[in-house]
């Protein structure tokens, strides 16, 4: 089994944000998430740290499609014309045909697009490896599972490799090794109780290395799992509880903004401005936000905070 090189790609000229992870399978790099456009150039550096090359990728095993983990695919695929790249299914129309994530983005972001995120170019449905989860299938000398896991995101999926998982976003932010795992709660999908599912299926499997796009490899502990639920709670419980009080999205996110980060700061100083940048706090409580009222309508209630 070869090495797991996790590549900090220097996300806003920031260190410790997104990461991508790269292993040789004897059948050429495999990149687990290649992170936005903007930062392509650092996954360049971190590949040439290692006495590779773009040229050398051939299989990208994305986690999700949003901007921060899928967003430079279609750069990268169309530099390297022998790469391919692997996608659940519910993914892999917004890959070929970008145009609608790339405006519902927009609506998020606005003017900011190009310089967080540049551009994400379609890539060829011939170059789409399309998976459901639950496949088992033989890259070279490693095998690779792909397990669903949504919550975080519809088209989510989870790589079992060797002693390793690759989790995206389902496992979590987890900046620092002193951090308790906090869930990334953005619009439109965040469903808490599939998220405990995938959790559930995930910490059954065989694996001793975590490793998160935000950020790095860390040990697969029961403490990890166990803190990153209490969070995903504890979180939920604030933005409910605020809507209760028939609070709007502004006040609601001044507190969550405030009592996350103190929190966070708590555990490790100094660590504040860069989880903040990680994982905006107000597009958490845009999801949870969503996903309560969402509950509501599902209930038949009437009442928005109500689940």
């Amino acid at each position: 089994m070869s090495e797991r090189h996790t590549l900090d790609l220097h996300f806003q000229g920031e260190s410790g944000v997104i990461a991508a992870c790269v292993f040789d399978t004897g059948d050429g790099l495999a990149v687990v998430d290649t992170g936005p456009t903007t930062t392509l150039a650092h996954l360049e550096t971190g590949l040439r740290g290692l006495g590779a090359s773009l040229s050398d990728v051939r299989h990208l095993l994305l986690t999700h499609i949003h901007f921060d983990h899928a967003g430079a695919a279609g750069t990268l695929l169309e530099r390297v014309p022998r790469a391919v790249a692997y996608v659940h299914e519910k993914g892999a129309g917004h890959l070929a045909r970008p145009e609608k994530l790339v405006a519902s983005a927009t609506q998020i972001y606005g003017g900011e697009m190009d310089r967080l995120w540049g551009e994400m170019k379609p890539i060829d449905p011939e170059r789409l490896k399309v998976l459901e989860g639950g496949e088992h299938w033989k890259i070279g000398q490693e095998e690779i599972r792909a397990f669903y896991t949504p919550g975080h995101a519809v088209h989510h999926l989870a790589y079992h490799v060797g002693d390793d998982l690759f989790l995206g976003d389902v496992g979590g932010i987890r900046l620092d090794a002193r951090q308790t795992p906090r869930p990334p709660t953005p619009p439109p999908d965040i469903n808490l109780e599939v998220w405990r599912e995938s959790v559930a299926v995930l910490r059954a499997l065989d694996a001793r290395t975590l490793h998160l796009a935000h950020f790095g490899a860390h040990p697969n502990e029961a403490a990890h799992w166990e803190g990153l639920l209490e969070k995903m709670d504890l979180e939920a419980d604030w933005v409910r509880a605020g809507m209760e009080r028939g609070e709007g999205f502004e006040g609601i996110a001044e507190e969550f903004t405030e009592r996350q980060l103190a929190e966070i700061e708590a555990e490790v100083p100094g660590l504040r401005a860069r989880y903040e940048s990680a994982c905006p706090p107000w597009m958490s409580v845009q999801g949870l936000m969503r996903y309560w009222a969402r509950r509501a309508a599902r209930s038949g209630t009437g009442e928005q905070a109500q689940g």
